[in-house]
């Protein structure tokens, strides 16, 4: 059983669960929150180890959850998951580490795609 704590934010209610109980089959302990103020209370008193958060959200955005979620706990990576196929990482985000890289589009074909990344992030590989 893996001790990797994921906060994964997404308001599309049918992406959360889905996304969140592939994670828990992988072993990994999740903490689900439909908006980023959500997550904030959620988060309070946790060591969380990566994000998995949405861009586009009800309140505030994802880059500024992001940058919230930072400042908090500064060794927290970030996967970005967006629905926006325009999107480009912003320089804020890139400033803390986050490439093209951590940037996946929905719909994901493979959602392996979050495991081999969440690895490669724990692992110190990204």
């Amino acid at each position: 059983m893996s001790s990797v704590k994921i906060l994964l934010v997404d308001d599309e209610e049918i992406v959360r669960i889905t996304l969140e109980a592939y994670l828990e089959d992988e072993g990994y302990t999740v903490i689900s929150a439909n908006s980023g103020e959500e997550a904030l209370e959620r988060i309070v008193d946790q060591k969380v180890d990566i994000g998995i958060i949405d861009m586009r959200l009800p309140g505030i955005d994802g880059n500024v959850l992001i940058s919230k979620l930072n400042k908090l706990l500064p060794e927290m990576k970030f996967i970005i998951h967006t629905g926006s196929m325009g999107y480009s990482l912003p320089e804020s985000l890139a400033e803390l580490g986050i490439s093209d890289e951590l940037v996946f589009k929905k719909p994901i074909k493979n959602i392996s795609e979050f495991t081999g990344m969440i690895r490669k992030l724990t692992e110190g590989r990204v």
